[in-house]
């Protein structure tokens, strides 16, 4: 579904904002310039530092309909230091094509059978998500580590379960650092299409309901889904450790393949015995 072109300029202005004011001075090699009346850098010294008239820059932020074109994006992304999942959400929200991401293909919101078939198959937790996080097909082993979520007859939407779930609470370590993650990896899915109205439901929904949910996604962090270890507090089996990995389907972009693979315990280390 097209983005509205007034959400779509809002929201720019609104990331280019955040971002503007996290950057110290200092860290760009400029002068402190005296008192300043808000934190990071100033509207000018972004536009000077790619190159791009101040006023053009304000009514950047001011969600004005201006088009800037892909090389002052490419220097408003280098100036800002934005990750490459940053950029590629910038250069969306911005309506342009960056010649480093891969176009889109395909969208809806049902797994094909052959896919949930596969996932069935593989002997790992896995699950696929839709393009707002809903799993749409997962297999027994991940039903049996996603308690209060992909077992019983739970909602099965991935942010509703992390900021939502108390027991997403206690099966997820460190769970304020793991469900800030998981947004900011989510909003760098959701740039494409932040007038898909189950996505504006559900971000206005979980507003309401969690205030933690609501200034998370005010500060527009954004993360690439990438692999790595997580941990499980599993109520039953204790402390689980998975290493992470996802796919984004070639024939079908709006689903994403995620598997855990078990990672053994780490050998308790040896101490040293003083000698007698």
């Amino acid at each position: 579904m097209a983005m509205k072109p007034e959400t779509q300029r809002r929201a720019l202005g609104d990331f280019l904002r955040t971002h503007r004011v996290r950057l110290s001075p200092a860290g760009l090699g400029l002068a402190s310039g005296g008192r300043r009346r808000t934190p990071g850098l100033r509207r000018e010294e972004v536009a000077q530092g790619c190159g791009m008239s101040t006023t053009w820059y304000t009514w950047l932020e001011q969600g004005r309909d201006v088009s800037p074109s892909p090389r002052a994006l490419a220097g408003l992304a280098d100036t800002l230091r934005l990750t490459p999942a940053e950029r590629a959400y910038l250069f969306r929200l911005a309506g342009k094509s960056d010649p480093t991401a891969p176009p889109p293909v395909g969208n809806g919101m049902d797994a094909p059978t052959v896919l949930t078939e596969a996932v069935a198959a593989i002997a790992a937790p896995a699950y696929v998500l839709d393009q707002v996080w809903n799993a749409r097909a997962w297999n027994v082993p991940a039903e049996r580590l996603f308690v209060g979520w992909l077992d019983g007859q739970n909602d099965r939407n991935l942010l509703r379960y992390v900021f939502l779930s108390a027991l997403a609470r206690r099966v997820l370590p460190d769970w304020e650092k793991r469900a800030r993650r998981v947004l900011a990896e989510f909003r760098a899915d959701s740039g494409r299409h932040l007038d898909d109205p189950l996505l504006k439901t559900l971000v206005e929904g979980l507003g309401q309901q969690s205030p933690f949910f609501a200034r998370c996604w005010q500060e527009h962090e954004v993360e690439e889904r990438a692999g790595g270890e997580r941990s499980f507090d599993h109520p039953r089996k204790g402390r689980l450790r998975f290493e992470h990995v996802a796919f984004t389907l070639a024939s079908r972009a709006d689903l994403k393949l995620v598997i855990l693979t078990p990672q053994a315990d780490r050998p308790a280390r040896r101490t040293r015995q003083n000698p007698r």
